[in-house]
């Protein structure tokens, strides 16, 4: 179909295109509301700064599609191929995205709070300053993604996969992440107050000067993790291993310490400069007596 016919039927009040074929064309700044483009070839497409919204895209082929600045907000996208597509800027707020396929796509900027991407493929996608805040992110493939100061306050997280991730100055406040596996993530800086990573495992991750206040990590695994310069302040810390770990400038103020093991930890350069058994960020643990196994336990 071409686009002229296309806006024509829509102008007559029009609302159904399922399947239709507008691979390659020249839609931008199209107004197509509330339209059923399901199942739709829309490979290559120019959709920037379009109007979709509440439009059915479900089961669409929108590979290479540019959908940059395009108002999609309340859409449907269910297992719809956005591959490589370029959907910078887009608004998508509360637009549902279930299995949908965005390996390799550009979402910087993207606005898709409170919307639902379970199960989708995000893999070595570019989610810079990506909004996902209180978004249903369950299950979701987020290895090799770029989230660098990616806002996923409040989201859903469970089952959600991070490896190779940069989650570098990310946000990732009151979300609960118990038991997941973020060895070797660069958390650099990442914002991840009043939450919960009860057994989640940080392996020789990177949370250099993370802000990590009144979280719950009980059973956390940081083994030869780099914590230099982090605030755990009020955080409970009870279990975690820090075998290994460069704890440098930590700040564990008020952090509830007991069974926490720490063996051959790097405590250069404090900011007291004082001995390396009993210091912590200036604050002295005489409150603590190790045992043989090298674990803190309370006297």
């Amino acid at each position: 179909m071409k686009v002229q016919e296309l806006l024509r039927l829509y102008e007559q009040g029009c609302r159904d295109f399922p399947k239709v074929d507008l691979s390659g064309a020249d839609l931008r700044g199209v107004m197509l509301i509330a339209v059923d483009l399901s199942g739709a070839n829309l490979m290559g497409a120019n959709l920037s700064r379009a109007f979709l919204i509440k439009s059915n895209l479900s089961g669409a082929k929108l590979n290479w599609a540019n959908l940059t600045f395009a108002k999609m907000n309340e859409a449907k996208l269910a297992e719809s191929d956005l591959t490589k597509a370029n959907l910078h800027g887009a608004f998508m707020v509360k637009s549902k995205l279930p299995r949908a396929k965005l390996a390799g796509a550009n979402l910087s900027h993207t606005n898709l709070r409170m919307a639902n991407l379970w199960g989708a493929n995000l893999t070595g996608a570019n989610l810079q300053r990506i909004n996902l805040r209180e978004a249903n992110l369950t299950g979701v493939n987020f290895n090799w993604a770029n989230l660098h100061e990616a806002r996923l306050s409040c989201a859903k997280l469970y089952g959600a996969s991070f490896n190779g991730s940069d989650l570098s100055a990310t946000f990732l406040k009151d979300v609960d992440l118990s038991g997941a596996d973020l060895d070797g993530v660069n958390l650099t800086a990442a914002r991840m107050s009043s939450s919960k990573f009860t057994g989640a495992s940080f392996i020789a991750a990177n949370l250099a000067n993370a802000r990590v206040r009144w979280s719950n990590l009980k059973g956390t695994d940081f083994t030869a993790a780099n914590l230099s310069g982090a605030i755990l302040e009020g955080s409970d810390l009870t279990g975690a291993d820090l075998t290994r770990a460069n704890i440098t400038n930590i700040n564990l103020t008020g952090a509830k310490l007991v069974g926490v093991h720490l063996e051959q930890n790097n405590f250069q350069e404090t900011k007291t400069n004082q001995p390396t058994s009993g210091y912590l960020y200036g604050h002295y643990l005489s409150f603590f007596r190790p045992n043989f196994s090298g674990n803190l336990i309370n006297n």
